[in-house]
């Protein structure tokens, strides 16, 4: 996706992808409350398209499970994400995706807190301000050329 430019990382370490998570009869039921959990999110988020590669951002271990926090009685999500490089310039791109696909899929209810792995990027600092700033989140969503590549980035594609 990265329209002939050069890749900082050319060759990503590729993860297996985690396999489909099994319901259980409570979980279909509609009688049932059913808090949203740490795993739910990670299912949110594991089809998240790489801006740079035909990954996911499961496949190269940018959200892993072990990374979100949910409370669901203090109406809370949490993740971290961990970019390949640490010098990754699409770091605020890929956390943007995930707040986007967190609050299009989540009850308005939820505070969703993205923010950066600690001590895994050069600039984690300005990224985790920006990405806290629900002004520069929404200024960034109003950007229609960033908001098309959010969208290629949060795009079912074939596997």
């Amino acid at each position: 996706m990265s329209g002939g430019t050069r890749l900082e990382n050319a060759n990503p370490v590729i993860f297996q992808r985690s396999g489909e998570r099994l319901l259980t009869a409570s979980d279909e039921d509609e009688e049932v409350h059913d808090p949203i959990d740490d795993r739910e999110i990670f299912d949110i988020l594991l089809s998240i398209n790489d801006p740079e590669h035909p990954l996911s951002l499961e496949e190269l271990n940018v959200v892993e499970q072990v990374r979100v926090k949910v409370n669901d009685e203090e109406n809370s999500v949490g993740v971290e994400f961990t970019p390949t490089i640490p010098h990754c310039s699409m770091a605020t791109l890929i956390g943007l995706s995930i707040k986007v696909k967190l609050l299009r899929s989540l009850p308005d209810r939820f505070k969703i807190d993205v923010h950066i792995t600690p001590g895994t990027h050069a600039s984690e600092e300005a990224v985790n301000k920006q990405l806290a700033d629900k002004e520069r989140v929404a200024a960034a969503l109003e950007n229609s050329s960033l908001l098309e590549v959010v969208n290629q980035c949060l795009s079912t594609r074939s596997i």
